[in-house]
């Protein structure tokens, strides 16, 4: 039996199926696009969207968020319908997933669970002792098997590694997880079936990591300018990168967020504390990066053919300059400043992360994948600000009523 609450008809709309635009009707039927057709009489019983003047994307993915408390709750409500949390405890993870796997009102959720790390290295050293106690470390690659193997139980979709000094952002003098570390658990991952993804943000690091054998990087560098070598050694390699230029910049005392926080589309659908950290920056601390570096790097990687995901690093409170949900429109527009196309941006937020992280039922607007859908107001693949004039979303074709 149909549920008709799940089947709707979106009619004269821009179509951004997660590569390129076109005009099409999307049909849904209980919770999943069943067809994309020319313009086509009503059809008796099925309710009709009018979608004149918007364009309809697929539910947005964020790349690298920390997803505990009500994350996905805010994410769902700018669009934003898959989070990749990208370290978190587990005992937080669980009542997200169940509330993913359960409500059509939270985003849906991918964990790395605990990120490897080195005894009092990144991020443990901005924890409280009793968190920083509970969360295990590596000395010795010989216990990275059961290091991925507790992962799994855990219910881990891939595996992040910490390879953080702290120079870049000001922190120096942090210990790093070593390349012995970072190559045994690169190998057990891949047995596992597992995608490695690395926390670097010096481009030694990141030279480091990619040569031992990671997936993606879950930050771009900025203390310094790519070199062509480096750009050859990522094609090379075939790995991905999640540039959280938003966070980045937020980081470097550049820029923050504080546009967004005062925007008409967002300070409704956010509460005071939300706002107020979107509108923070860190301190600078007299280091040597620069974002127009991380900019810079963004775009040659890009011409280069290595896959950009877009990610913010947005946090519920404390990672000052973001916001879920929020924080992935600001990013967008970054790529975009950083070279990419509005459709390329907007490919970075849907197919890309669907395809590299095996995520096949979403990311496009297709017949037979689940229907997490975004209308908005305009044309973001010749604007990218337009992806913020939200009209409407949908996850698993459940319409959202936007509150805060």
């Amino acid at each position: 039996m149909t549920d008709t609450s799940r089947t709707f008809v979106v009619t004269g709309a821009q179509v951004f199926d997660g590569r390129t635009p076109e005009h099409r009707d999307v049909h849904v039927v209980d919770g999943q696009i069943s067809a994309l057709t020319a313009a086509e009489p009503p059809i008796p019983g099925v309710a009709r969207i009018d979608g004149i003047g918007c364009t309809l994307l697929p539910g947005m993915i964020d790349c690298h968020t920390h997803s505990s408390g009500d994350a996905t709750e805010i994410a769902l409500r700018f669009g934003v319908t898959t989070e990749l949390d990208m370290n978190s405890m587990p005992a937080w993870m669980d009542g997200v997933r169940r509330r993913s796997a359960t409500r059509d009102d939270v985003a849906d959720i991918r964990s790395a669970s605990f990120g490897v790390t080195v005894p009092g290295g990144h991020p443990t050293h901005w924890m409280e002792p009793a968190q920083r106690n509970a969360y295990p470390s590596l000395s010795d690659p010989g216990v990275a098997k059961k290091f991925v193997a507790d992962r799994v139980a855990e219910g881990a979709d891939y595996i992040k590694v910490f390879a953080e000094n702290g120079a870049a952002l000001g922190e120096p003098d942090l210990p790093a997880t070593p390349p012995d570390i970072v190559a045994a658990i690169a190998r057990e991952a891949h047995e596992a079936g597992l995608l490695v993804i690395a926390h670097a943000t010096s481009r030694r690091a990141a030279e480091i990591v990619v040569r031992n054998g990671v997936d993606g990087l879950a930050h771009v560098f900025v203390d310094a300018p790519a070199t062509t070598a480096l750009v050859e050694l990522f094609v090379e390699r075939g790995v991905f990168v999640v540039p959280t230029l938003v966070t980045l910049g937020a980081a470097l005392g550049e820029y923050s967020g504080a546009e967004l926080a005062d925007d008409p589309r967002v300070s409704p659908y956010i509460a005071d504390d939300l706002r107020d950290n979107l509108r923070r920056t860190w301190t600078p601390r007299h280091v040597a990066s620069r974002i127009e570096y991380a900019l810079a790097t963004v775009g040659l990687l890009h011409g280069a053919g290595v896959p950009i995901l877009a990610g913010t690093d947005a946090a519920r409170v404390g990672f000052h300059g973001t916001c879920h949900g929020v924080s992935l429109h600001q990013e967008l527009r970054l790529l975009v400043q950083a070279g990419l196309t509005p459709s390329e941006a907007l490919t970075a937020a849907t197919s890309a992360p669907a395809d590299v992280f095996a995520m096949p039922d979403r990311g496009r607007i297709a017949p037979g994948l689940q229907a997490d859908l975004l209308l908005v107001e305009g044309d973001p693949c010749a604007d990218i600000t337009d992806s913020l004039s939200i009209r409407r979303i949908w996850r698993r074709g459940v319409e959202l009523t936007r509150t805060h």
